[in-house]
């Protein structure tokens, strides 16, 4: 047990390394001292610093691909599933901002090439999943013909905005999105705000 152990708190401390300190201030030795590991280890179970980031970010794509699975499996209206996946989503996003802050970042910046291809083609499966969803709503006559790649981008960008620019939304209020019970209420408020919105713009006009 004591390998596969020493693999996880790799990347556990990989992760808050990289939360608090971002791809390029976390080295590789920082991150052995972390896990109470050898340099040799992250070499042999990662490759490199890169190898760590990938195997984390690979493990929260595949873990919300899983969920949007099961979510396309439920026996319940497309509405109520894109409002699962509109939850899950901003759930994720939420509990951890510094990750997908600098996920983000390596996305638009695209500065590693081989990094942001792998991670663009992972997520890309997440996403044909979610156009399914709305693809079916409309199939049914449950939801209106949309650009459905352009709804997704609302979606996604709504809460992208909110975890990276949240005092677009905190401005003038008490809330501070780093206060767990504020996020909470920010998350609940952000998830009806995207729900009312789907539903307002999906439901068909009599």
């Amino acid at each position: 047990m004591e390998k596969p152990d020493k693999k996880s708190s790799i990347l556990a401390a990989a992760e808050n390394l990289f939360s608090e300190l971002g791809y390029e201030g976390t080295s590789t030795r920082q991150i052995a001292k972390a896990a109470g590991a050898n340099m040799s280890m992250i070499s042999y179970y990662f490759g490199s610093k890169e190898g760590v980031f990938l195997e984390i970010m690979n493990k929260r794509i595949e873990s919300f691909a899983a969920e949007l699975t099961s979510i396309n499996q439920y026996p319940i209206s497309p509405m109520e599933k894109l409002h699962k996946v509109i939850e899950g989503y901003t759930n994720k996003i939420l509990s951890n901002i510094s990750f997908h802050k600098m996920m983000h970042r390596e996305l638009s910046l695209a500065q590693r090439p081989e990094m942001y291809c792998k991670l663009k083609d992972a997520m890309s499966g997440n996403l044909q999943v979610i156009e399914k969803i709305i693809h079916e709503g409309i199939a049914k006559g449950m939801f209106r013909p949309v650009d459905v790649r352009m709804l997704i981008a609302t979606i996604m960008g709504t809460i992208t905005s909110v975890a990276t620019m949240p005092s677009k939304i905190t401005e003038g209020s008490v809330l501070d999105i780093t206060i767990p019970k504020d996020r909470e209420i920010l998350t609940q408020r952000l998830i009806t705000h995207l729900e009312d919105l789907v539903t307002t713009y999906l439901t068909p006009q009599k």
